[in-house]
C-alpha cells in the first residue's frame, strides 16, 4: 500500500512539473523594452533548472586522501599520472613501446638494424641505443627486438621492464 501511494505521489509531481514546463514554454517571452521588470523575473522552469544544477554540482568539495587511494579515480589508468607526463617529441621519440611493431630486421656494418612501424603508420629504422618516448632499444636479433621500457606505475616495485617485439608472431603469441 505504501509503495502505491509513493508511486502515485511521484506521478502527480511529474505531471505537475511537466504542466509547469509546458506552460512556461507556451507563454511568449515579454519584450525587454516594454517591461524592464519582466527581464529580471525568473520563470518556474528556469528556477527548477537552476536548483537541479546547484544540487548536482557540489560547492567547494575537495578530497583529502591522507595517504589513501582516491576512490573516485579509475583504477584502469592508475599507471598514467597526468602531472608527470612529458611532452611527446616528433618521430620515433614520440612513440611509446606499445605503439610500435617490428616489421623487419637488416644487417648493416655487421650489426642488426630494426624496422619499426609506429602508430602513425610510418616506418622507422632503429639501432641499439635509440630512444622511444618510454624506453630504449636494448638489443636486436635476427627475429626480435628488445626494448627496455620505463615503468611509470607508483605501485610497481620494478621501474624498468624488457618488452620483446617479435618479427613473425606465431599463433600462440597473438
Amino acid at each position: 500500500m505504501r509503495t502505491r501511494s509513493f508511486t502515485a505521489s511521484l506521478t502527480i509531481i511529474g505531471v505537475a512539473l511537466s504542466a509547469t514546463l509546458a506552460h512556461a514554454q507556451a507563454t511568449p517571452p515579454a519584450t525587454p523594452a516594454a517591461t524592464p521588470a519582466a527581464a529580471k523575473s525568473v520563470t518556474p522552469a528556469q528556477s527548477i533548472a537552476e536548483k537541479a544544477d546547484s544540487a548536482l554540482d557540489p560547492q567547494g568539495y575537495t578530497y583529502n586522501p591522507d595517504g589513501r587511494r582516491d576512490p573516485f579515480v579509475s583504477l584502469i589508468r592508475r599507471g598514467l599520472d597526468s602531472r608527470n607526463l612529458a611532452p611527446r617529441g616528433a618521430g620515433l621519440a614520440g612513440l611509446e613501446t606499445s605503439e610500435v611493431a617490428l616489421r623487419g630486421v637488416l644487417t648493416s656494418d655487421g650489426a642488426f638494424v630494426g624496422i619499426l612501424r609506429g602508430a602513425d603508420q610510418k616506418n622507422y629504422i632503429v639501432r641499439v641505443g635509440d630512444k622511444l618516448h618510454d624506453g630504449t632499444i636494448r638489443s636486436i636479433t635476427k627475429d626480435s627486438l628488445v626494448i627496455l621500457q620505463q615503468v611509470n606505475d607508483p605501485l610497481s616495485l620494478e621501474k624498468e621492464r624488457e618488452v620483446r617485439k617479435l618479427l613473425r608472431q606465431t599463433e600462440e603469441a597473438k
